[in-house]
């Protein structure tokens, strides 16, 4: 094993860990889409993560933060998102795997039908989790309603904990120094495979970014790794990217400060896509559609609307922008949420 691939693993060993997935998770070319754009294409399959079928990226970060939680005895866990978070349907499953009641604050962004529950709520009941959904309210930005339900999260927890249970609260994404340590070592989990694959070199990797844990901790296992690799994040919704930019940057310094450390993240090196994100979070885009559609007719692969398409849907235009040269080597890291194809027709839009 490469001797920083092995000093990273050393330095997340050092934490509490809960096993909840199936690693490592898949990387393979892909042919038939290579071969279409005349490009070298891979793909991390995430997706496969587990715990269940509709796993994804969370699972990393939850196996650290849940981890943490065991290890200080939590009866509860509070954690956050929309009412389609694959955040919050993965927290609750890993809990219920470790005994632990899962307790989520989903704002509605996307309003369900009446009586109808779908795709990650539908999962979010049949778990069992307790559920408090927190509307929009006239003239509020997301952001604000993600604030009030933050606020209210911080109450249940302050009830529970008087009542003598110990509730520990995850924030929205599990976007924390805890939970990015677990894209750390992904990022050793794919330079190992990449060695095993005849020390395969990437120019770049490609992936979704929402609330910023899972790119800190891939720029942190990159600089542990003394890894050349560009990242190139691509945004679910819309950032201001100075400032998105800054928050990533200083969760790297406190994620390898966590780990025990004195490596850095270039500031310059973080490189944020904002071109993608359009409508807006939770709104289809035609040019997600169209890298849907395409990754399905060429390789039997299904992406999502929310995220993971239009993170596809960047590299697409890289590709036919020629910021991707031909015969360029990149990966496609899909980060799951599948499950968003069969949640409600305006999060779904035309897409066939």
């Amino acid at each position: 094993m490469n001797e920083r691939i092995a000093q990273l693993r050393a330095h997340t060993s050092r934490l509490p860990r809960a096993q909840l997935g199936f690693f490592p998770t898949p990387v393979y070319r892909l042919n038939r889409l290579s071969e279409a754009l005349g490009i070298e294409l891979y793909i991390k399959r995430d997706d496969f993560t587990g715990m269940n079928l509709f796993g994804g990226n969370k699972v990393r970060k939850l196996e650290y933060l849940l981890g943490d939680a065991v290890r200080r005895g939590a009866t509860h866990v509070i954690t956050y998102g929309a009412t389609q978070s694959n955040h919050a349907m993965e927290t609750a499953a890993a809990c219920r795997r470790l005994g632990i009641q899962p307790i989520l604050y989903l704002t509605v962004v996307v309003e369900p039908e009446e009586g109808t529950a779908r795709a990650n709520l539908l999962l979010d009941q049949i778990l069992g989790a307790e559920i408090h959904t927190v509307p929009m309210l006239p003239g509020e930005t997301e952001e604000q309603a993600d604030a009030r339900a933050a606020e209210m999260g911080a109450a249940r927890a302050a009830e529970l904990n008087a009542a003598g249970q110990l509730c520990v609260d995850i924030p929205m994404g599990g976007a924390s120094r805890l939970g990015s340590v677990g894209f750390a070592d992904g990022m050793a989990e794919l330079a190992e495979q990449l060695e095993a694959m005849g020390d395969l070199k990437l120019s770049k990797i490609y992936h979704c970014t929402g609330t910023g844990g899972t790119m800190a901790g891939m720029h942190v296992g990159r600089a542990l790794l003394g890894s050349e690799v560009e990242l190139i994040s691509v945004a679910a919704s819309p950032k201001d990217e100075q400032a998105y930019i800054d928050k990533v940057h200083a969760l790297c310094g406190d994620v390898l400060a966590l780990l025990g450390s004195d490596a850095q993240v270039k500031r310059d090196d973080l490189h944020l896509d904002l071109t993608q994100w359009q409508p807006g979070y939770e709104q289809p885009s035609e040019a997600a559609s169209e890298a849907i559609r395409l990754l399905a007719r060429t390789e039997g692969l299904f992406v999502d609307p929310v995220y993971t398409g239009k993170a596809l849907a960047a590299l697409l235009a890289d590709v036919r922008s020629g910021k991707i040269a031909r015969g360029e080597r990149v990966l496609f890291w899909h980060t799951g949420g599948a499950t968003a194809l069969f949640a409600e027709p305006e999060i779904l839009g035309d897409i066939c």
